[in-house]
């Protein structure tokens, strides 16, 4: 079964903390800011244990208290479904661990 790809202004108006990822892949991304490094390393172990249910895996660095997230399905060449749903969840627990907008 082909992935289809979104259209990415589509799904960034859905999702208004993320932003279109500024290189040659199609991609969205966000930077999260947390108060110190368990919080961020906290809401990065929440966010793979969905990943790997979901066998869908972001691309993402964290640094001290800073986590940056890229997400995309290299299937689609593009922004998918599952890229939607993973950032909402990403949202959902960035607030929960207390995030800095």
């Amino acid at each position: 079964m082909a992935i289809t790809a979104l259209d990415p202004d589509q799904v960034l108006a859905q999702l208004p903390l993320w932003r279109r990822h500024d290189g040659e892949r199609i991609a969205i991304e966000r930077s999260l800011k947390f108060a110190d490094f368990n919080a961020a390393f906290g809401f990065m172990t929440r966010v793979a244990l969905l990943a790997e249910k979901a066998d869908h895996h972001p691309e993402w660095s964290n640094v001290y208290n800073r986590v940056e997230v890229l997400l995309t399905t290299h299937d689609a060449d593009g922004v998918t479904e599952r890229d939607l749903a993973m950032a909402r969840f990403i949202d959902e627990a960035a607030a929960a661990f207390g995030t800095e907008q």
